[in-house]
């Protein structure tokens, strides 16, 4: 049979595996509209950072459960580089960076190309800077040795929720 096969073989074969691919796609549970979004627990890595880090690591205490964490790093070798992410209940990405890098071009990194607008936003008993850009804005606080950026694709307001919420601490 070798070089005998047809066009026919070749469409009934697809017709086949097309039968099985949607078979298995019918009868096997799925949930469209289930949420993909996996939440981190960054209780650990927070206790680490504090530890190693030369800064009061910035962590939010409080925030009601809608907000879910999202992703966390601490980066000795890059800066002291903290990251904390989540997302708001409006499903808009916040962030919070710190980092002993207090360069232009780390700024510009982890709010994406954002720019000092020259206004200051009040949160509790500090001022923050506002940074506006394209894709995120951000709330910058410069400190001596370090900077904390509240950043990302939510609102002043929800940034500044954020901000309320952090709690600063070091060496645990």
């Amino acid at each position: 049979m070798k070089g005998k096969q047809t066009v026919w073989d070749m469409v009934r074969s697809l017709g086949l595996i097309g039968i099985l691919v949607a078979g298995i796609y019918f009868f096997i549970p799925h949930d469209d509209q289930a949420d993909p979004t996996q939440t981190v627990d960054y209780r650990v890595e927070t206790l680490t950072a504090r530890r190693a880090a030369p800064y009061p690591v910035a962590a939010p205490v409080g925030l009601p459960a809608q907000w879910r964490a999202t992703s966390v790093t601490y980066e000795r070798k890059n800066a002291n580089a903290w990251h904390l992410g989540f997302l708001d209940p409006g499903r808009q990405y916040v962030a919070v960076e710190q980092s002993t890098d207090t360069s232009g071009k780390y700024l510009g990194n982890v709010t994406q190309h954002a720019k000092p607008t020259g206004q200051t936003q009040q949160v509790g008993d500090v001022v923050w800077e506002r940074w506006d850009g394209e894709k995120y804005d951000a709330l910058v606080r410069q400190e001596q040795g370090h900077v904390t950026v509240v950043t990302g694709t939510a609102s002043f307001e929800q940034l500044g929720a954020m901000a309320a919420a952090l709690e600063f601490k070091q060496g645990q």
